[in-house]
């Protein structure tokens, strides 16, 4: 879960396992300091886990402001058999990667919790030190920035593609 977690809010599986490891060097440091009176131990680990993540996330910015996020969904398409379902959603979950990449930390964070990591606004809302209005308010700021980004891929996206229709993805006619 932690894994999982790190790899949603930083978006590269060798980032995600330094995090995982450095969570859990953490927690094996700390562990002495988690009170069974405070948060459940599962929302101090992702807390933990989370924090390290957006450290990350704003030191890769300081260091990089002006660099795009890497990997975008033009970088996976190849031009190859679209009809392929395996294909299909290997984009999919590319596009949706890559724009979720694109919020803003606290955004993309209060969306992995909610969504990819299954947790309720009130536990996710403890994660992030913030009231449950406030994790609603970056829920609903975050979709609406993943829907404008994602509207052009829409049907592709959905998996109505046609070879009579304009590829989208890549600007070709």
């Amino acid at each position: 879960m932690i894994y999982a977690a790190c790899y949603r809010m930083l978006g590269r599986a060798d980032a995600a396992e330094d995090a995982t490891q450095e969570t859990f060097l953490r927690l094996w440091r700390n562990a002495g300091r988690w009170r069974p009176r405070g948060a459940r131990f599962e929302t101090w680990l992702y807390r933990v886990a989370m924090n390290h993540c957006l450290d990350l996330l704003r030191k890769a910015k300081r260091e990089a402001p002006e660099e795009a996020v890497p990997g975008g969904i033009e970088a996976r398409m190849d031009g190859a058999d679209r009809q392929d379902e395996e294909y299909f959603q290997a984009e999919r979950r590319a596009a949706i990667d890559a724009a979720l990449g694109q919020l803003p930390p606290r955004q993309r964070l209060a969306l992995t919790l909610c969504h990819y990591q299954e947790l309720s606004n009130i536990e996710a809302a403890e994660i992030m030190e913030i009231s449950v209005d406030a994790l609603e308010s970056l829920l609903a700021r975050g979709r609406r920035t993943l829907k404008k980004k994602l509207a052009p891929l829409r049907e592709h996206l959905i998996g109505q593609m046609d070879d009579e229709r304009p590829n989208q993805i890549n600007g070709a006619p």
